[in-house]
């Protein structure tokens, strides 16, 4: 469906996160090695970062493959930046809003993207999206499920949730309402990344030198890298990462995750 990933930490080019690892997002969007449902991410993409003192990201976002774009490959290599969010896609369903429907979606300082599917897309969806104001309905920025997805969450956090509590009750929400639906959703704010694995896979990497990588699958071997099971609440700063187990809308409880996996810090030595 896509893949994406998110970073806080030391500042460093665009590139040496997107485009210079030997697996990463860029080779990601060809030959994934751990995407579980689709093949290619030539859909679109997507990069939203953070400059120092402002604390409202830029983005870049295509229609096209990654790969296509070499004007981004220029930009990746001398942009840098403490904290970003970014995505390739592999559509679910092809539709005409081009770039728009690419990650990452945006709200003042919020990064926001998707990975899955809503299942029975979109008449599953229609009874959730009539809570929401007829306003931001019709100002929703594409008409693809990441979107409406997007909208519950920016609900949620605008009503004062933290960002924890928006995943969470969102992905209760859409689950309920859309049973066998993906939900790996990620968010930042350019200080924390906070995300979800329901249906696909999620990893990450707490660096010994400071900063937190949190992405669809590892970027190059780093033994280091963890797996975060399915089912997970997972919340990020640029030193620690901590595991939440989410309870299915059905009643079955995650499975409990072992005391060495619900906190790490990126500050403690690592063997």
């Amino acid at each position: 469906m896509c893949r994406h990933l998110a970073y806080a930490g030391p500042a460093e080019p665009l590139g040496d996160l997107i485009m210079a690892p030997p697996h990463g997002l860029y080779r990601q969007s060809w030959a994934p090695r751990h995407q579980r449902y689709g093949t290619v991410n030539a859909d679109g993409f997507g990069v939203g970062w953070y400059a120092d003192g402002d604390p409202v990201p830029a983005r870049y976002r295509r229609a096209g493959p990654i790969w296509a774009d070499q004007s981004f490959a220029d930009l990746a290599r001398v942009v840098r930046t403490g904290a970003l969010l970014a995505a390739v896609r592999d559509a679910t369903l092809a539709g005409a809003d081009a770039e728009a429907a690419a990650a990452p979606f945006a709200a003042g300082a919020w990064l926001f993207s998707h990975n899955g599917a809503v299942a029975g897309w979109p008449g599953s969806l229609a009874p959730v999206a009539a809570t929401l104001p007829p306003g931001e309905l019709l100002s929703l920025e594409a008409r693809n499920d990441s979107a409406l997805v997007w909208a519950l969450v920016l609900a949620r956090l605008r009503a004062g949730d933290d960002e924890g509590r928006a995943l969470t009750e969102t992905v209760l929400e859409v689950a309920a309402a859309a049973p066998a639906s993906r939900l790996n959703l990620l968010l930042t704010n350019g200080s924390t990344v906070t995300a979800t694995t329901w249906g696909d896979t999620l990893w990450y990497l707490s660096r010994p030198g400071g900063g937190t990588v949190v992405a669809s699958e590892p970027y190059d071997d780093d033994p280091h890298w963890r797996e975060v099971p399915d089912r997970t609440l997972l919340t990020a700063s640029r030193t620690d990462v901590r595991l939440t187990p989410l309870k299915d809308p059905g009643g079955a409880a995650a499975p409990a995750l072992g005391p060495t996996d619900a906190f790490v810090s990126a500050k403690e030595p690592r063997t």
